[in-house]
């Protein structure tokens, strides 16, 4: 059995069910993983920030980052900070990520993106 391709964010967001429509009309083998649903777990969270940066990660431009006190958000300066709020707060991770089966991980939905990494590494 190969390894499947992996998807992570939150069922609800329109970029996710974007990136989900894709996927299937493309008939990639892939499973959907739910921060919300399923929980994000520590050693998780630091895989995606050992292979995107803290920074990456973060969505700054969402409604949950715009929601935080200014001055907690002038607070996260390092990965640790950054971690410990992403953990607290999954819907401030940028979405999708999406894990190839080599273990690489694709940050956001852009579908010439996705069709290139996808065909690379299928």
């Amino acid at each position: 059995m190969t390894a499947k391709w992996v998807m992570f964010g939150i069922k609800n967001c329109d970029t996710i069910k974007k990136a989900r429509r894709f996927l299937d009309a493309a008939n990639i083998d892939y499973r959907f993983h739910d921060y919300r649903a399923e929980g994000l777990s520590d050693e998780l969270l630091q895989q995606f920030i050992d292979a995107l940066g803290y920074q990456a990660l973060l969505n700054t431009r969402g409604t949950t980052w715009r929601k935080l006190p200014e001055a907690e958000r002038e607070a996260i300066t390092n990965a640790s900070q950054a971690k410990a709020l992403m953990l607290a707060q999954p819907a401030i991770i940028k979405r999708p990520l999406l894990r190839a089966p080599d273990g690489s991980i694709l940050s956001g939905f852009n579908e010439t993106t996705y069709q290139n990494v996808i065909q690379e590494k299928s």
